[in-house]
């Protein structure tokens, strides 16, 4: 049964903390629609690619006001983290959340971080799967170096972890490690084929996943979309242009390219109910999905029509797709 995520990058056009008070009630607003999770990343320094540094201290912020959605992380950028802190962070937040908690990984990839952390981004892989396996080892009570034991452990963790990455390799390693997927919203072209769709890029690393996961586990897939959704396809298009236009140098959008041509180069799904759900259907990814999470980044609409466009995905375009919604909370309850 398919589930339904809302990935919030705290992009709101306000100071950081108005950002946050509204990314929580972005995400109250989704737990009253029936969404199964809330999705935050963490970003450092840049606040025009994402407004938040520390995930797991706003996911505490917004564990005190839900009472159901699970909350997660997509994602911490493991490099760059003392491993055995997140492993306290999480363990504690996840009490604090009456076990709804989900911790999405991954190496990172602004270079620049890596510099002002000290790290070097050649070593992303090494650090992400040596610290991985330290925060696992601490949640289920092993023995750590100088003889200590985390206090206090979290083994259920362990099965709600999950990877993200971009490459086949990424998807494997997932995949073997018996951890969840994430699938981004987009990622680059491959230089011998600039034109390839998400879902064409995506298939391999969907290949390797499935064929690495261990026999008897279930596979994890969320895939990432950006989804805006309006109540008239003009609206939806003039804000999506003025949203992709002040996005344009970062994304790498042509500059003499048509609407159409952006949101195709962005993999945006935008428009009426109805225009978005035939979009959706047609991304293949999201038949090997176990998890939609849509995010209205790039668009990055006023916060009334963030709103309104989480209202219509969980009324229309989310049962569209095989989401059962709130009828399924309700037997669930």
């Amino acid at each position: 049964m398919l589930k339904l995520g809302f990935f919030t990058r705290l992009l709101d056009e306000a100071p950081a903390s108005e950002r946050y008070k509204l990314g929580l009630e972005q995400i109250v607003h989704a737990e009253r629609l029936g969404y199964d999770t809330a999705w935050v990343a963490q970003h450092h320094f840049h606040e025009a690619e994402g407004g938040l540094p520390a995930p797991t201290a706003f996911l505490a912020y917004a564990a005190a006001r839900t009472s159901r959605i699970r909350l997660a992380t997509g994602i911490i950028t493991l490099p760059l983290e003392l491993p055995l802190r997140v492993a306290e962070d999480t363990a504690v937040l996840d009490m604090l959340a009456d076990g709804r908690l989900e911790v999405g990984v991954g190496p990172g990839g602004n270079h620049s971080a890596f510099t002002a952390f000290g790290r070097d981004p050649a070593d992303r892989a090494t650090l992400m799967t040596d610290h991985l396996a330290l925060i696992k080892r601490a949640w289920t009570g092993g023995e750590l170096q100088g003889g200590d034991r985390l206090y206090p452990t979290n083994p259920s963790l362990v099965d709600r972890v999950w990877q993200a990455t971009f490459t086949v390799e990424g998807g494997r390693r997932a995949g073997a490690d018996g951890d969840g997927l994430l699938l981004s919203r987009t990622q680059p072209r491959p230089k011998d084929n600039p034109a390839a769709t998400i879902t064409e890029i995506q298939a391999p690393i969907l290949d390797a996943y499935y064929a690495a996961l261990p026999p008897g586990r279930a596979p994890r897939v969320l895939a990432s979309r950006s989804v805006f959704v309006a109540d008239d396809r003009a609206s939806a298009l003039r804000l999506a242009e003025i949203g992709l236009r002040r996005n344009r140098a970062r994304l790498g959008l042509p500059p003499g390219g048509t609407l159409a041509e952006w949101l195709t180069a962005a993999n945006s799904h935008v428009g009426t109910p109805n225009d978005v759900i035939d979009s959706l259907a047609a991304d293949t990814t999201l038949q090997r999905a176990t998890e939609l999470a849509v995010q209205v980044h790039s668009i990055d609409p006023p916060h009334a029509l963030t709103l309104r466009s989480l209202e219509l995905v969980a009324e229309q375009v989310a049962p569209a797709l095989g989401w059962a919604g709130p009828r399924a909370v309700a037997k669930a309850a």
